[in-house]
């Protein structure tokens, strides 16, 4: 069985690293270098980093921060925010990112996903939805969640998922920094509607949660999550030996 993977992410802005609840109230927790090689050396499996306001700023994403993170870690690393073009995937690969998360410029743009694949290849183009409901149906948000797209979320993966996306990464608004636990229902419907790797991000608070997530969805391929690891509240490698206490396979 393929081992589950635990992945911390860094939301950038400004430079520093941030978290919200909702996507809303952003507090200060530290320098993304720093932290990136803590997770590095701490047991994460994956690296995530998010230039949270690029999209919204209308701005590229922050290269020399990027590039510091790339040169400290050795783990696999996923970059987003402010991907628009086929040549912001050029950018930001060259800053030693391995694989390129686009959310807003899909959505602008859908064209980006099957031309960034066709050039770069299916795995390293990773699919970022931001997911709400509204009015009974899961809706697609762009610009950090600020925007509703008036998109239904699943058929929307499931197009970027034909067009060469090889990974979707489910961001729960509902359920982020709320840390209740993971958007069950939302990722077991997103799981379903597609075939390549699914990452649940959103809603972890204790070890438990991402032992339910798990145990609810065998299938799913890994856990994404910022505060609690980033405050303590979590420690990977505690997390990872309670995973595979409870059967769940992991890297230790």
């Amino acid at each position: 069985m393929i081992t589950k993977r635990i992945i911390p992410c860094l939301d950038v802005k400004d430079g520093r690293v941030v978290k919200g609840v909702n996507f809303q109230g952003l507090s200060d927790v530290s320098s993304p270098v720093e932290l990136a090689k803590y997770y590095s050396d701490n047991g994460a499996d994956e690296l995530v980093f998010y230039d949270i306001t690029a999209s919204f700023e209308g701005r590229k994403l922050f290269t020399d921060i990027l590039t510091k993170v790339a040169e400290t870690i050795f783990i696999p690393l996923t970059v987003g925010g402010g991907i628009n073009t086929v040549d912001d995937f050029e950018r930001v690969l060259n800053c030693g990112a391995d694989k390129v998360s686009v959310n807003s410029g899909a959505i602008k743009d859908p064209s980006l996903v099957p031309r960034a694949a066709e050039k770069y290849g299916s795995q390293c183009v990773v699919l970022s939805a931001d997911i709400k409901r509204v009015g009974g149906e899961f809706r697609v948000f762009a610009k950090g969640g600020r925007e509703d797209t008036g998109m239904e979320a699943i058929s929307w993966v499931k197009r970027c998922v034909e067009n060469g996306a090889g990974e979707v990464v489910v961001n729960s608004i509902d359920t982020d920094g709320v840390k209740k636990g993971f958007d069950i229902e939302m990722l077991r419907t997103v799981q379903d509607a597609v075939n390549v790797p699914v990452i649940a991000s959103g809603g972890a608070g204790k070890t438990d949660d991402f032992v339910e997530l798990f145990k609810q969805l065998p299938d799913l391929d890994a856990g994404l999550a910022a505060s609690v690891f980033h405050f303590g509240e979590i420690k990977i490698n505690e997390l990872k030996k309670a995973l595979k206490e409870n059967d769940i396979p992991v890297r230790l």
